[in-house]
């Protein structure tokens, strides 16, 4: 009741900058009390079981008081903020859905909060404890981050991964203010995947792991460039649907089209490029005029009725059969949101559009990535379900 109280209270002096540092010391007092909990909490333990009374505590002389640990070193952000974190950090939130696909990855066991709940699809795929935490927000995207909430469950660090938007350090430097807790924002793009990790690895103690993902992102940037350079100019002329109707398009050189726009010809060039992940809105007039020879639907679009909808019947990829559906599980796979989930895409993309390139074995490799992603053990008749629709449908005859 009392934090709520002061969250209140918080939210009212957002724009005074000295009771900003008023309110920001007095928060930090209160999660210094929620961390006696540690990471996610502990309401067993009674108020008498913390402490020994004070009859029984020992002072020890002078010059036999322990030393005070060194529990903070120096930390360098992706931004160039040096920041103070721990030195064993055991508890942290994230700022969205692509910072806990990244902590999903490398350090699941540390997550405090997440930005969005698990739907019933997803979690079949992820550690069932993540389920009971609570549920903050995203500080971008949808913006509705509950910084209560995360004070609450007493993190050492709010980190944030992803493309830096411009005002990134202002961005992070208000969240310190607002939570009293250190922020750190870790870049990531495609490309720069394999060293976010790394960082992360770093920042989290987990060099071995952040390695290893590392190493696996590599491994798939440069299968995929290989295959790209031997495609050449050659590229399918293709569109990704997505939406209700399958009438919105992700539009070229969009950030969530980055993948698309690497493997393929991506013919919706369009005006006033939407940064969201439903992409832009368009029509069947449009999309019969690019006339795609290959389309790929998003999940829960109309791929399943398509061919029967006498609308599409102008598109050539529909009249040739040259479509597909986008696996899911436990997301996306082309980028919703746009994270470490595009690396499918790149493995599967590949393989469906250029095959006498791509020779690798892709169940092996999905199967490799959601071991080191998820922790999970994929079967063949798992893969199968989940790619059901990911590949062309044989004619028969």
């Amino acid at each position: 009741m009392f934090l709520h109280a002061f969250y209140i209270f918080l939210s009212f002096s957002k724009g005074t900058k000295e009771m900003k540092k008023i309110v920001s010391i007095l928060l930090v007092l209160i999660m210094i009390m929620g961390m006696l909990a540690g990471c996610g909490g502990n309401n067993d333990v009674k108020n008498d079981e913390v402490s020994a009374p004070v009859s029984e505590q020992v002072t020890l002389p002078a010059s036999e008081e322990p030393e005070e640990p060194a529990g903070l070193v120096m930390f360098t952000d992706s931004v160039g903020r040096e920041v103070e974190v721990p030195a064993n950090v055991t508890c942290v939130s994230p700022t969205g859905a692509l910072a806990q696909m990244y902590l999903l990855a490398i350090a699941p066991d540390l997550l405090a909060t997440v930005a969005s709940e698990y739907t019933d699809n997803q979690t079949e795929y992820i550690p069932s404890y993540l389920t009971s935490l609570p549920v903050v927000g995203q500080f971008y995207g949808t913006a509705d981050i509950n910084f209560e909430t995360i004070a609450a469950a007493s993190p050492e660090l709010v980190i944030d991964v992803g493309d830096p938007k411009a005002t990134i350090v202002e961005d992070m430097d208000e969240i310190t203010t607002l939570t009293g807790l250190t922020s750190v924002h870790i870049t990531a793009t495609l490309e720069s995947t394999p060293e976010a990790f790394r960082q992360l690895g770093k920042l989290l103690g987990r060099e071995e792991k952040g390695e290893e993902l590392a190493q696996f992102c590599e491994k798939i940037l440069a299968q995929t460039a290989d295959i790209m350079e031997q495609v050449g100019e050659d590229k399918v002329r293709a569109l990704y649907c997505l939406g209700d109707a399958g009438q919105n398009v992700l539009a070229q050189t969009s950030f969530h089209s980055e993948v698309l726009d690497y493997v393929m010809d991506n013919l919706a060039v369009v005006d006033n490029i939407a940064s969201k992940g439903t992409g832009n809105e368009t029509d069947l007039e449009q999309i019969t005029v690019w006339n795609p020879d290959f389309i790929i639907f998003g999940n829960k679009s109309i791929y399943a009725t398509v061919a029967e909808n006498s609308a599409w019947a102008g598109v050539t990829a529909i009249q040739n059969g040259n479509y597909i559906e986008t696996p899911y599980g436990p997301y996306d796979w082309i980028g919703t949101p746009p994270s470490i989930n595009r690396y499918l895409s790149m493995i599967w993309l590949t393989k469906v559009l250029y095959p006498e390139y791509a020779d690798f074995d892709m169940y092996e490799e999905i199967k490799e990535y959601y071991e080191l992603f998820y922790g999970y053990d994929l079967s063949v008749e798992q893969y199968d379900i989940l790619t059901a629709n990911a590949f062309l449908k044989v004619a028969e005859n």
